[in-house]
């Protein structure tokens, strides 16, 4: 942890900034567990507001929530168009997630958002003082560390990215990949979801950049410059989300699921509208289970929550038209008088309503084709019944896969396989369902978001002075 007279400055591409005085203790998840952590510190928040502007401010709007700063600028529409739309989520996105097909690799896009950092760079450096302890955020802002050094700041620097590092053979396609991954060396601690995107990082550097690599301690040296990566798993915040199962909310949630379903069994699957996500795939593989076991339409109802996200990009569009075309496919060939097999929700729900959710469905299918974490899968394990648990089908190319792996794990491009593990989830018993969740809750309990947060600011604050920061 830092110490009490060290200020942790986060910087993301959003800021949680509460809607009321007060607000902010009520936020669960990692906005909950970084505003802790700033609490601790009298932090400061800094990050775009989410608004456009024909004419910006460069300095920040400030306000103080609970002992926090936070600090916001709007962008333009051009900047919301190229930084965001374009290089953060048509470029860097898809190519994280292995999807080199959808990946747009246009100069304007770049150019923007090289732009934008450079706009967070002059709009946060009169904030922060000499011995703040920085923290940035995500694939939106890999640049902003280069762009603080270059300003002078000496500050002990650390960056985690929340999506997956693709392996080197992918990543030289994206244009001027060496630079980016040099402006990353500019922090003092970068840190990943898992082990295996921590490698494909230090592979990169030690085979593209020719860096001295130490695998066992994720020393990087090059240029003299030193950069510490590690492996840092982000959890739940499980006391939260705990509290949450208790509310009236989540238990009429629950109640409804259960009424509802009649009682079939009900499996769940809740995920952003994104196509990293394996939805088609996921409902070609319960496609698939019907196709085998036509009378099991009787037994089991699958509930997908897919909120809507990035409305403007066309992947996304065509991502939620493909889901329609194939739920509408599996239902108009299955479905009974009163019997519906797929119940597709295109809407967000609150935490609350989402625990009832977890809690009713005796399966949860987690299936992202790739995945940084995913915390859904978390989410499932910790509102389970601990005495007639569900059971989590969980794709294994998930981050989550190698802290959860007494789930059933799966390929999620194989319907095939999707199909035998429903049916596995579907048959096993009670002690065997009961040994699994035992060892799942296990890490969902114990490495929640607050363990994340600590082991990540701790780290900084030694790595920091190992290397030659502040």
């Amino acid at each position: 942890m830092l110490d009490k007279d060290t200020r942790l400055v986060v910087i993301s591409n959003r800021v949680a900034v509460p809607k009321a005085r007060g607000a902010a203790g009520a936020q669960g998840g990692l906005a909950g567990a970084l505003n802790a952590a700033l609490t601790q510190t009298g932090g400061l928040w800094f990050g775009w507001s989410g608004e456009e502007h024909p004419d910006p401010a460069v300095e920040p709007k400030v306000g103080v929530y609970d002992g926090v700063t936070m600090a916001t600028i709007d962008l333009l529409p051009q900047d919301v168009e190229e930084y965001y739309n374009g290089y953060a989520n048509s470029t860097l996105w898809p190519l994280f997630h292995y999807r080199i097909d959808l990946t747009a690799y246009e100069r304007d896009f770049a150019m923007g958002y090289e732009r934008v950092n450079e706009r967070f760079a002059v709009s946060v450096a009169p904030l922060i003082k000499p011995d703040d302890v920085i923290w940035v955020h995500d694939y939106h802002l890999i640049p902003l560390g280069e762009r603080l050094r270059e300003r002078g700041f000496k500050n002990r620097m650390g960056f985690f990215l929340h999506i997956p590092w693709p392996p080197t053979r992918l990543f030289v396609s994206l244009p001027y990949h060496e630079r980016l991954v040099r402006t990353m060396l500019s922090y003092d601690l970068v840190g990943f979801q898992c082990g295996e995107w921590l490698e494909s990082f230090l592979h990169y550097c030690r085979k593209e950049l020719g860096a001295n690599v130490d695998e066992q301690t994720g020393r990087i040296d090059l240029d003299g410059q030193t950069t510490i990566a590690r492996a840092y798993p982000i959890g739940i915040d499980y006391d939260h989300f705990m509290a949450q199962g208790v509310t009236g909310e989540a238990r009429q949630t629950a109640q409804r699921v259960l009424s509802s379903t009649r009682r079939r069994t009900a499996m769940i699957g809740v995920d952003r509208l994104d196509y990293s996500k394996g939805l088609p795939e996921r409902l070609d593989g319960i496609g698939r289970f019907f196709d085998r076991f036509p009378e099991r339409v009787d037994d089991l109802v699958f509930i997908q929550i897919a909120p809507p996200s990035r409305e403007d990009i066309g992947s996304y569009q065509q991502i939620r038209a493909l889901l329609e075309q194939k739920t509408g496919q599996i239902n108009g060939a299955r479905s009974k008088i009163d019997i519906v097999p797929i119940r597709y929700v295109n809407q967000g729900h609150t935490t609350a309503q989402l625990f009832g959710c977890y809690h009713a469905c005796k399966i949860g299918l987690v299936t992202p084709l790739r995945d940084g974490m995913n915390l859904v899968a978390k989410e499932y394990v910790a509102a389970q019944d601990p005495e007639d648990p569900g059971v989590l089908i969980l794709s294994m190319f998930a981050g989550a896969a190698q802290q959860l792996d007494a789930a059933l794990l799966v390929n999620p491009h194989s319907p095939d396989d999707i199909a035998s593990n429903i049916r596995l989830a579907l048959e096993m018993d009670r002690a065997e369902r009961k040994e699994r969740w035992e060892q799942l809750i296990v890490t969902v309990r114990d490495d929640n978001v607050q363990r994340w947060t600590e082991n990540f600011t701790g780290d900084l604050a030694t790595v920091g002075r190992l290397v030659g920061g502040g």
